[in-house]
């Protein structure tokens, strides 16, 4: 049933494709230890994305993680609130922070859905790897594929990128 067609949606790619390899897009420090990722293209998405839409989605997320982390007349009311209450205030309310990392969660849904998982691709929201790494799982359509890869994930693809060079 449809056995060449691409992969649309997120369900769907979960369901008719296999995990070929992950790419880790490490944190940025060299501005310190705010929370910003390496815009640097991993070779492994050659193939699969557009270099400019890959770095707009990174430039995104650490436009987003320097809002998160801005201290403001509001994050400091949060603070005062927040002693003044024994830290009981954050049952009745998000913080800034909260807010900002729930706008995220959606900006990746958002992306996973209309740019990624269709070409293949799944990006982890990086609060579930510990703020440490952006993950990009690289799937293999099941039906296109040759060969079924076995369980064993030593050949990542052959569908012209460069290969698992990296790490």
């Amino acid at each position: 049933m449809g056995a060449e067609r691409p992969v649309h949606s997120l369900q769907e790619l979960r369901r008719s494709a296999s995990l070929a390899t992950k790419v880790f897009v490490q944190r940025d420090y060299s501005d310190g230890t705010t929370c910003q990722f390496q815009t640097k293209f991993p070779p492994e998405l050659e193939s699969r994305i557009e270099r400019q839409l890959f770095e707009e989605t990174v430039k995104t997320l650490n436009g987003f993680y320097a809002e998160a982390e801005k201290i403001g007349g509001s994050s400091y009311l949060e603070g005062c609130l927040a002693c003044a209450t024994a830290y009981f205030i954050f049952l009745c309310m998000e913080t800034h922070y909260e807010k900002v990392l729930k706008k995220i969660s959606k900006y990746i849904q958002d992306q996973n859905e209309k740019i990624y998982a269709p070409r293949g691709l799944l990006l982890t929201d990086p609060l579930e790897r510990g703020m440490r790494v952006i993950e990009i799982s690289i799937y293999e359509d099941r039906c296109s594929s040759g060969s079924s890869s076995s369980g064993s994930s030593s050949s990542s693809s052959g569908g012209g990128g460069v290969g698992a060079g990296g790490r």
